[in-house]
């Protein structure tokens, strides 16, 4: 046996240590649908087991274990601990308590000493030694280790100062609230009175309930920027990783077998032919069998009593133990479970998983990151090339900036809408009210059929709207009784795409804590099915349209119109919109001209060809006709573009000062939501009239998440066309917006042109780089860190602010692998230097 891990001084007086090994490790499925991650091999070690050795070499000897999930799997494997050198006591929760929870649940054996707080399942060499060092050099109360990750969006970010003293943390943050690569590792030495923090028997965490109070109360807190190495092994393209920088020697850990030579370890009793290919580095474990033939490639781990036959080929590929490789069988940067047989000449690509005790027959295939659960055969020369049993989307999220969007019939198909709504459904009550709709799309049409005859087995109500504008289906959605929708449209721009849009019972976005639980149970594939006589009813309520219009009319003030004899022009762009305008325009009283006044299924989104053609028409028709002004709606009705008296589009931006002004004017009091990205003419504007203006980050539910939250909330918009009118709904509404619009031009008789003209105008920049999602956090810290004294805003990415007023705001995109940058000033060469400046930071971050 070789140990590469030497032994460190012992802390004194010692410490005792909590390890975490609650957790279910979902994201690693099907590897852990068995067994818990804490017991996931790493070069055939359960990751828990190097915490216990790393533990043991800095003298944390007596250790509780914090167990949940298959918690009798862990007390079998590693017992009273005897073996390891140390002593464990196990404290198990019956329900999930939480980081802080489940260690006060362990209260009685820490026996009011300070403690050492680690992970079981993430692998780490950090030198624990010199992090109780610092701790009782500090003083502290709390020091967690921090180290700097490539992409925090799964961890705490953490800013402290050149004392190491903690300034602000943010837990599992999006990329628009990156402001830092240095993360929480869930490492933590804690002083014994701040359990008395901690509520026994209900779910606490420590980042999310306890520090920020410690932080706010002034208490010392402390981040330890640790050298060493830390891996939350929480992926499947972790768990190979971790093994890969085991075997090139990135990590300090023991690997138990012979070296025979340069970087190829052998355990005990194992038989590898002198004519197989080994080319390290790689293990293969206690009692396995390697063939003649048999090639065995870099970051290969073979388990114990695996057999690995002749002619087979693996790569960076992990082995758990009883694996067999028959004959001619290839393998790359795969996992494959305990006790299952991967028969001759079978193929198996880059990403797969497959768990325990499967069988892959002879020729089969299993294509890139497909996943095979427990207990499955795959027949001789199948190919597969979806999951099967249970199944995860293989991509970063589920969820994109406009709900699940895709290709349509390619990556968005009847199979997939029937799982999604599957998973939707599981997150309600049986029974629940469901909306459901479409844009004028065949395509949409197809997809929402699949997705009714999901929820109705899923014992759903469905209620189905069919074709309406998407502030129809919002508005319906939040209805009493109601519990959520899914409406599903032609992806704006994209003909060949579709967005399958998932709404709460307020009819906005789902949250996104809503979005990651569908998503998990998405991955999971954990639906619930109806009995017989549970299957949910589908219904198509009457009178939809008419009961939209008649609470818009009633909610939003258009006094003054008829009396106006205002005279416009409305483009419905051949979508939902043209079901309601004429009628409920007829009953305002106004003088309409409508154009594209018919549900076009061949066109059923916009294009940029499309949009400007039809507003340069628009722009024709208002200025030939005399009208006040014009407005056109996107093909479902959500966002309006607008067009002065004169024929001239007031661009977005524009628009959202022309219609603040109006409603600041008209209002005087109150407040606004805009998003951090819009120009700061806009708080002039607001300012001007008694108006305070609330800065929101830009997700698409932000806004309406401060409409809920603001008593006294005006307006919102977005400036790219989306208007909130909250005495009507608090979420996106182009037909309220516009209906809001008339009645303010009536009341004001005043030309658009001469209100848009008399608003100063903006001088404000927006550029985008490329950034390779690897690096998005260390850019991040390197803003943070160009930004010196200035004044810094993290309500959406960091936007850094000038002593003369002028800012600069970056902003990692949340989807795509893209870092946008805005930069207004006083006139347009400040802003061109601002933005410049900013942009050359990014990219020399990059490196």
């Amino acid at each position: 046996m070789t140990d590469r891990a030497e032994d460190a001084p012992e802390p004194s007086p010692p410490m005792k240590a909590v390890v975490m090994a609650g957790g279910e490790g979902t994201r690693l499925r099907p590897m852990t649908a068995n067994q818990p991650k804490p017991l996931l091999p790493v070069v055939n070690k359960p990751i828990m087991e190097h915490v216990l050795r790393l533990l043991r070499k800095h003298g944390f000897t007596e250790t509780v274990v914090t167990v949940q999930f298959l918690a009798t799997l862990i007390r079998n494997y590693f017992g009273d601990g005897e073996e390891l050198g140390m002593k464990l006591h196990y404290v198990a929760e019956e329900v999930p308590l939480g980081t802080a929870g489940s260690v006060k649940n362990a209260e009685d054996h820490l026996r009011g000493e300070p403690f050492i707080v680690i992970s079981g399942d993430a692998l780490t060499d950090i030198d624990l030694t010199d992090m109780v060092r610092f701790h009782r050099e500090k003083g502290a109360k709390v020091t967690i280790a921090l180290k700097r990750v490539p992409n925090p969006l799964e961890f705490g970010i953490i800013i402290v100062d050149e004392q190491g003293r903690i300034q602000r943390f943010l837990e599992k943050p999006t990329w628009g609230q990156v402001f830092s690569d240095t993360v929480n590792t869930g490492i933590y030495i804690m002083e014994p009175e701040v359990l008395e923090r901690v509520a026994a028997g209900v779910s606490v965490d420590w980042s999310g309930d306890v520090f920020p109070e410690l932080l706010e109360e002034g208490e010392p807190l402390y981040g330890y920027i640790a050298d060493g190495y830390w891996e939350d092994v929480g992926t499947h393209e972790s768990y190979l990783s971790a093994q890969a920088d085991v075997l090139s020697g990135k990590v300090d850990v023991e690997i138990d077998g012979f070296e025979v030579s340069p970087g190829v370890w052998v355990g005990e009793g194992a038989q590898v032919s002198a004519e197989a290919v080994l080319k390290g580095p790689l293990y293969i474990g206690d009692y396995a069998k390697v063939e003649a033939g048999a090639e065995l490639r870099e970051y290969t781990v073979v388990g114990s009593n695996a057999v690995v036959r002749a002619e087979a080929f693996a790569h960076r590929t992990v082995l758990h133990d009883n694996v067999f490789i028959g004959r001619g069988a290839n393998l790359r940067g795969a996992v494959i479970g305990k006790n299952t047989d991967v028969m001759a000449a079978a193929r198996i690509e880059e990403g797969a998983v497959v768990g325990e005790d499967c069988v892959i027959e002879s020729e089969a295939y299993l294509h890139n990151d497909v996943k095979v659960y427990p207990f499955k055969t795959i027949e001789a020369g199948a190919v597969v090339s979806t999951n099967v049993i249970w199944e995860s989307r293989g991509q970063r999220s589920l969820f994109g900036p406009r709900g699940v969007s895709g290709l349509i019939n390619v990556e968005i198909t009847p199979e997939l809408a029937v799982r999604l709504a599957n998973a939707y459904a599981t997150t309600l009550k049986k029974g629940a009210i469901v909306t459901t709709s479409r844009d004028v799309s065949r395509a949409a049409r197809t997809l929402k059929r699949a997705i009714i005859s999901a929820l109705t087995a899923a014992a759903i109500e469905v209620r189905d709207l069919e074709v309406v504008p998407l502030p129809a289906a919002r508005f319906h959605t939040s209805q009493g009784g109601v519990s959520g929708g899914i409406t599903v449209r032609t992806t704006p721009g994209d003909p060949e795409s579709v967005d399958i849009l998932f709404l709460d019972s307020d009819g906005a976005d789902l949250s996104p804590a809503a979005q990651r639980k569908l998503d998990r149970v998405f991955s999971r594939a954990e639906y619930r099915r109806a009995f017989p006589g549970e299957i949910g009813e589908l219904t198509f309520p009457s009178r939809n349209v008419e009961n939209y219009a008649h609470d818009l009319l009633r909610a939003v003030d258009t006094s003054g119109v008829a009396e106006a004899d205002l005279k416009v022009v409305v483009d419905c762009a051949g979508g939902s919109g043209s079901l309601i305008l004429p009628s409920l325009l007829g009953r305002i009283g106004v003088d309409v001209l409508t154009v594209n006044n018919r549900l076009d299924e061949d066109s059923p989104t916009d294009t940029a060809a499309k949009r400007n053609r039809d507003l340069q028409r628009l722009g024709e028709l208002v200025a030939n006709s005399g009208a006040d002004f014009g407005v056109r709606f996107d093909p479902v009705a959500e966002r309006l573009s607008i067009v002065d008296e004169k024929g001239e589009l007031v661009d977005g931006e524009r628009a959202l000062l022309t219609v603040l002004d109006l409603v600041c004017a008209e209002r005087k009091g109150g407040s606004v939501a805009l998003p951090v990205t819009t120009t700061r003419v806009a708080e002039q504007v607001a300012r001007a009239h008694g108006v305070e203006v609330l800065w929101t980050a830009t997700a698409t539910n932000e806004l309406t998440k401060t409409v809920q939250q603001g008593e006294d909330v005006i307006l919102a918009g977005d400036g790219r066309g989306v208007f909130v009118i909250p005495e009507f709904s608090p979420t996106g509404d182009g037909i309220a917006a516009f209906v809001r619009l008339l009645g303010l031009v009536a009341r004001t008789r005043s030309p658009l042109s001469r209100i848009e003209g008399a608003i100063p105008r903006a001088h404000l920049l927006r550029r985008s780089v490329p950034t390779p999602w690897a690096v998005k956090g260390s850019v991040m810290r390197a803003v943070v860190e160009a930004a010196g004294d200035r004044e810094l805003d993290t309500t959406d990415g960091v936007r850094a602010i000038e002593p003369d007023g002028s800012w600069a705001l970056v902003l990692p995109d949340t989807a795509e692998a893209v870092t946008h940058l805005w930069a207004e000033g006083p006139d347009p060469d400040t802003a061109h230097r601002l933005i410049g400046e900013w942009a050359n930071v990014v990219e020399r971050a990059e490196g």
